[in-house]
């Protein structure tokens, strides 16, 4: 299901307190609190989301079988949102850091082509550049390096 059908409020308070398990009061209190935040239709009447509702079995989950205080279980939520910021952020900066790797390989390929361009085999003193041949109109060219 899509993030946006999940969000929009459709079940009312007395719905969602029975998808949830809990009385419609423990619901206004879970609202008071802050842990739950359900829409308002435009009478002001409440309407609870399928995540809310996840949301309010959660809570269940951690004051039932964890016993766990409602600051307790506001400092959980709070802890998974940051968490949830972190591996954002995290999976950000590994896209940034392969880009960097591919754009810094690119660059270290092109500076390897042009010293390739620009290198000359080295020959040991004495030996010419160009091989000798015997055929008339051969130049040579004696290299003579000063001594040190």
């Amino acid at each position: 299901m899509p993030s946006e059908e999940r969000d929009r409020g459709v079940y009312m308070i007395s719905v969602a307190a029975e998808l949830a398990g809990m009385h419609p009061q423990t619901l206004r209190i879970y609202e008071t609190r802050g842990l739950v935040s359900p829409k308002r239709s435009p009478k002001n009447t409440r309407l609870y989301s399928d995540e809310d509702v996840e949301r309010l079995r959660r809570i269940q989950e951690l004051t039932g079988e964890l016993g766990m205080n409602l600051a307790g279980v506001q400092r959980v939520f709070e802890l998974e949102q940051e968490l949830a910021r972190t591996r954002r952020r995290l999976r950000n900066l590994e896209r940034q850091a392969e880009r960097a790797q591919e754009e810094m390989m690119d660059e270290l390929d092109r500076v390897r082509r042009s010293f390739k361009a620009e290198l000359v085999p080295y020959q040991p003193p004495g030996q010419a550049l160009v091989p000798q041949s015997s055929g008339e109109g051969t130049v040579q060219i004696r290299i003579t390096r000063p001594e040190a």
